[in-house]
């Protein structure tokens, strides 16, 4: 479990023995400074751990920004020997939006990983769950291939549910079109359209990565690290795939819509071009001027109630003859 120690979230000794040793802010000072990779992990918003990365860490003012910055994009940026990593994961926390995305900063070396997190990260805690049960990992190659893997494996339960969803979705469009439905696709196109933008350059930070051959990652972990950043290819591949399907049954949604609208005009005009004449004939027969004919007649009233009954009849005929309805 996570610490109160005021800014330190984890530390950890990896001492090549799967169960490394937990570290206090006494012992940071000199983790990974005897062989064993050091792993610390900070709350950047504490004051304590923004002094500690400022006066103590021995860090490049330029690395230090990264590792404290609020707002920031995937990427990986080489100083030397080591890398600045930036990653995001998905926010799998109760009642939040999984495209509220979760970053880590990390600053990698060769014997010593130092990582900063705003948020709770659920892959963070599960290397600490390994380390603690003796199955962690001994190097800082093998720290980035099981972080990376459980950040992209985080996310398959998230793709899948819109799967899911575009697919009930498309079910419903079959049965019928409403405005709710239309509101459910712009909320999964929205969701996917979020998560692909963050994960877009998380590829190319995997890439760049794999790319930049570093001492302290070995070839058995760069296998690794391909086959993670090649689910994250498939995963934005994924993505594109539910936000397209969910463009085309919207679209479907509005021709429907459309169809039935047009369907509903059409039918009024029917109804307008039979009424129109028999508005006509009523109108004529309305106005109050003298000599209208059979003003004085009794039956009159029935005499034209039939004519407008006939014509009626005849051009609900004519219509149909000629198919418009």
């Amino acid at each position: 479990m996570e610490r109160d120690n005021d800014g330190l979230v984890y530390a950890y000794s990896l001492n090549g023995e799967r169960k490394g040793q937990a570290l206090d802010w006494s012992d940071l000072e000199t983790a990974g400074c005897e062989g064993a990779p050091a792993w610390i992990h900070l709350d950047y918003t504490s004051e304590k751990a923004q002094q500690w990365l400022n006066e103590k860490s021995g860090l490049d003012q330029v690395i230090i920004d990264g590792l404290l910055c609020d707002e920031t994009s995937p990427r990986c940026t080489r100083f030397g020997q080591g890398a600045l990593l930036i990653l995001r994961g998905v926010n799998l926390a109760p009642n939040s939006d999984p495209e509220d995305m979760v970053s880590i900063r990390m600053w990698i070396e060769p014997y010593r990983i130092i990582s900063t997190r705003k948020r709770r990260l659920l892959s963070a805690q599960d290397i600490v769950e390994h380390i603690e049960q003796g199955v962690g990992p001994t190097s800082v190659g093998e720290f980035l291939v099981m972080l990376t893997d459980r950040l992209i494996s985080r996310m398959q339960g998230t793709l899948h549910a819109q799967e899911e969803t575009i697919a009930a979705l498309e079910e419903q469009v079959i049965d019928s079109a409403s405005h709710s439905l239309r509101s459910e696709l712009a909320d999964l196109r929205r969701q996917a359209i979020v998560l692909r933008r963050y994960l877009s350059p998380q590829r190319d930070a995997m890439q760049k990565l794999i790319s930049d051959r570093f001492s302290f990652i070995s070839d058995h972990d760069y296998i690794h690290l391909r086959q993670t950043s090649d689910h994250l290819l498939r995963y934005i591949e994924d993505l594109d795939s539910i936000r397209e399907r969910a463009s085309i049954t919207q679209d479907e949604i509005a021709s429907a819509m459309s169809e039935q609208m047009n369907n509903r005009m059409y039918m009024l005009s029917i109804v307008a071009a039979i009424f129109l004449p028999l508005g006509f004939l009523t109108g004529l027969l309305g106005i109050n001027v003298g000599g209208m004919p059979g003003a004085e007649e009794p039956s009159a009233f029935w005499l034209v109630a039939g004519l407008m009954t006939a014509i009626a009849v005849l051009q609900i005929i004519f219509l149909r003859f000629n198919r418009w309805f």
